[in-house]
């Protein structure tokens, strides 16, 4: 199954699995719908409730009174057993596929992210077969963020937003090719098979298309 592939199924099965929880506890989510003074609070009350993303809360809170039967109760069940079925894996067994707690900021300058790149083209190799040469590597870091300059790259540094301060647990680089932005993803050893990459494709799509407004955005190769 292609990243691409498993991405759309996955979100799938994120909005079905809500949609479960929200008619399991119904009389719940009714009361916090009742109770909100607005649209935005009973959407963030919802998925608060819930433990979902808001844009899951909006199919929540877009259920007709005729999927509260049992019948389509049981049909909503087995569509979700039906993805688990599929997925290779769920948020379940990697969290931060959801994107929730996940940020992407501007690569920039600073001491913390050569440090991060460093660490990432340590693990690539030239074409002789060796690892990049520190020289290469700085070359590979400028070069970049002159590109970044020339509006014809877009760098990010992922980050888990959960705890008390940002942790960086990877980096995406967008690079302009035409009509089509090449997206590279590479993520740090220690925080790998947790779903990372799967959020840094979710929010690199907003992010590249923002910075790149018509184009097509290709995932290739991890970076």
């Amino acid at each position: 199954m292609t990243t691409h592939i498993q991405d759309q199924i996955l979100d799938r099965r994120e909005i079905t699995s809500a949609l479960v929880r929200a008619l399991e506890r119904r009389h719940e989510v009714l009361d916090a719908v009742v109770d909100s003074k607005d649209h935005q609070e009973a959407l963030t009350t919802v998925a608060e409730l819930l433990g979902t993303s808001e844009a899951n809360a909006e199919a929540v809170l877009s259920l007709k009174f005729s999927a509260l039967t049992k019948a389509a109760r049981d049909r909503i069940q087995g569509e979700l057993e039906n993805l688990d079925a599929t997925l290779e894996w769920t948020t379940l067994d990697r969290p931060a596929s959801s994107g929730q707690n996940f940020s992407l900021r501007p690569f920039s300058d600073s001491a913390e992210d050569k440090s991060l790149f460093t660490i990432r083209s340590g693990e690539q190799l030239g074409e002789d077969g060796n690892p990049w040469s520190e020289d290469r590597i700085e070359a590979e870091r400028v070069g970049g963020l002159g590109r970044i300059d020339d509006e014809s790259a877009a760098w990010f540094v992922a980050e888990d937003v959960s705890g008390d301060s940002p942790k960086s647990v990877g980096l995406v680089f967008g690079e302009l090719d035409g009509q089509e932005v090449n997206v590279a993803i590479w993520i740090a050893p220690e925080s790998r098979k947790k779903g990372y990459g799967t959020a840094c494709v979710k929010h690199s799509r907003r992010e590249l298309a923002a910075e790149f407004p018509g184009t097509v955005l290709v995932v290739r190769a991890p970076a």
